[in-house]
C-alpha cells in the first residue's frame, strides 16, 4: 500500500556513497514503487536538503543527494509522496509530542517520536505533496500530522 525510504548511507561513507544510497537509492525505490503501482511514498530526507547546497565536505554532499532525491520524487506525478526531514537524530525514549511544519528551525527529535509521525504520515492522504521538518515540540503526534494535513 505503501513505500518509505529511510535508507541512509551512514556515518563515515564518502560523497560517492552519500551519492549512491541518498540520491540514487531512493529514485531506485521510487522508480520500484511506481513499477508496481504503489502510490503512497515517503521520503525521509534531512533539514537543509538541498541540490545545489554549495561546498566541498562529505556532509555538503549528503545535503545534495538527499536534495536531488527530493527534487526527483516531487516530480513524479504517479506517486503520492510526502517529505519528511527531521532534526537531528537521538535516541532517546520518544515523548510522542513534536513540532511539524513546513519550517521548524533546527533541533533534536527522538527516533520513536520520527517513527510514530511516519505512522501518521501513511494514514493521512491530505499530507501528499508535503516538505515537513519535524523536531521535538509540545503537540501530539496525531494532532501535528491532522494539523499540516489542514483537519
Amino acid at each position: 500500500d505503501a513505500a518509505v525510504f529511510a535508507a541512509g548511507a551512514g556515518p563515515g561513507s564518502g560523497a560517492a556513497r552519500k551519492d549512491a544510497v541518498d540520491r540514487g537509492a531512493a529514485v531506485l525505490f521510487a522508480d520500484a514503487a511506481q513499477a508496481a503501482g504503489v502510490r503512497r511514498y515517503i521520503v525521509i530526507s534531512s533539514m537543509g536538503a538541498d541540490p545545489e547546497h554549495p561546498g566541498d565536505e562529505v556532509f555538503d554532499a549528503y545535503l545534495r543527494a538527499k536534495g536531488a532525491a527530493d527534487a526527483d520524487v516531487r516530480s513524479r506525478s504517479a506517486l503520492d509522496w510526502t517529505i519528511l526531514r527531521p532534526g537531528m537524530l537521538t535516541d532517546d525514549a520518544g515523548k510522542g509530542l513534536v513540532l511539524l511544519a513546513a519550517k521548524t528551525g533546527r533541533g533534536p527529535i527522538p527516533r520513536d517520536d520520527v517513527a510514530a509521525a511516519l505512522l501518521e504520515l501513511l494514514d493521512t492522504p491530505a499530507t501528499a505533496g508535503l516538505t515537513l521538518e519535524l523536531i521535538a515540540g509540545n503537540v501530539p503526534v496525531t494532532v501535528a500530522v491532522k494539523d499540516v494535513a489542514g483537519n
